[in-house]
């Protein structure tokens, strides 16, 4: 069965429903491949990519299920979508309110007019996202390895003196140079007392002799991403700073021991947080466990203090507990995992150890 096809089971879309997508990352997973702009038009009857000049050749190419509707000047996007509605008799359309503009929206409302509703998709197509097909595992499994080969690459050439900045360009390079189609994100350096900020931005502040440093990054292949982060140390750390990467590998190999189907999100969450509290950094964890990864780098569910969601077999998440004290630094180690009926299978390979350089 085809994404497109599950969606229209799980909308249970008759004669008379369509569905509209405008979110990319839904546009390529319901395509099963299209990576242009534009709408995909879901219907009993049809398949429809509707995009302008640009890409109407790349989505014949991407996407040879797709029946392809240009756009011009005169000839909007809006207005497609209402013709072929009409051409349908379709008198309900369901669409991501949740991603298009107000203005967007509106516009689409007013070319359909009064005879056909607009409502909400409410996240269908995330929610069948969630559990990976084999053919998405194979590609999160080699983008995750490449970022793991990446880190052991890369643990040579770091060097004091060496800027945040400048390991971020070289980390980056590595993952292109063996394989990846791009990064997953923006990589984050984070040395010294840089290491309190969760999402701190690579800087030209060169890295010394007995800081920690925190890199967190990943491969993109085939549209799939990859989730790691590793904390090493360049010399000798201090001993708080040892302590705060015991207490984070702890937490997160404990939750990775405990990761299966049926477990539900916020256990696993309590699980890490209850521990790195005891240790004495109460209010030090400030973001949740994990997320899921596919197409987009965060996606549902996540463990957290919020979800309470069950875990499935085949969803693929990160574990990633951390401790930050401002004013000393952080540690943050993480894994993209693989959840299976009976545990999870680890796709981030790398040594999780303490490595002093």
């Amino acid at each position: 069965m085809t994404a497109s096809e599950r969606l229209a089971e799980v909308l249970r879309i008759g004669q008379n429903t369509a569905a509209v997508v405008a979110d990319p990352s839904n546009m390529f997973y319901l395509t099963d491949g299209y990576s242009g702009e534009g709408l995909v038009f879901l219907s009993r009857n049809r398949k429809v990519i509707v995009t302008d000049f640009r890409y109407t050749e790349q989505a014949e190419k991407q996407a040879p299920g797709f029946q392809v509707e240009m756009t011009d000047k005169d000839r909007k996007a809006e207005k497609v979508i209402a013709e072929l509605a009409k051409q349908d008799g379709i008198t309900c359309i369901k669409t991501e309110t949740n991603y298009l503009s107000v203005d967007d929206f509106e516009k689409l409302k007013a070319a359909l007019g009064e005879e056909i509703s607009c409502t909400s998709l409410d996240l269908a197509v995330q929610k069948i996202r969630q559990i990976k097909t084999p053919a998405e595992v194979m590609k999160i499994r080699k983008a995750c390895q490449i970022t793991a080969d990446a880190f052991r690459a890369i643990l040579p050439k770091i060097r004091e003196g060496m800027t945040e900045k400048e390991l971020q360009i070289e980390l980056d390079f590595t993952m292109l140079k063996l394989g990846a189609d791009t990064v997953a994100f923006d990589t984050i350096i984070a040395a010294g007392e840089h290491g309190s900020l969760p999402h701190a931005i690579p800087g030209n502040r060169p890295i010394r002799s007995g800081e920690m440093i925190t890199m967190d990054f990943g491969a993109k292949v085939g549209n799939y991403c990859a989730d790691m982060t590793r904390t090493v140390s360049l010399g000798n750390p201090s001993e708080e700073m040892r302590r705060m990467y015991d207490t984070v590998l702890r937490a997160q190999t404990m939750c990775e021991d405990a990761l299966a189907a049926g477990k539900n999100c916020f256990d696993i969450d309590k699980l890490a947080r209850d521990y790195i509290d005891a240790r004495g950094y109460k209010g030090r964890f400030g973001h949740g466990l994990g997320h899921a990864v596919g197409i987009d780098i965060h996606e549902e569910p996540r463990l957290s203090t919020t979800c309470h969601d069950t875990l499935q077999a085949g969803i693929v998440i990160t574990v990633e507990p951390g401790v930050y004290v401002p004013g000393v630094g952080g540690v943050r180690i993480e894994d993209t995992c693989l959840v299976k009926e009976n545990g999870c299978e680890i796709l981030t390979d790398a040594d999780k150890q303490l490595i002093i350089l």
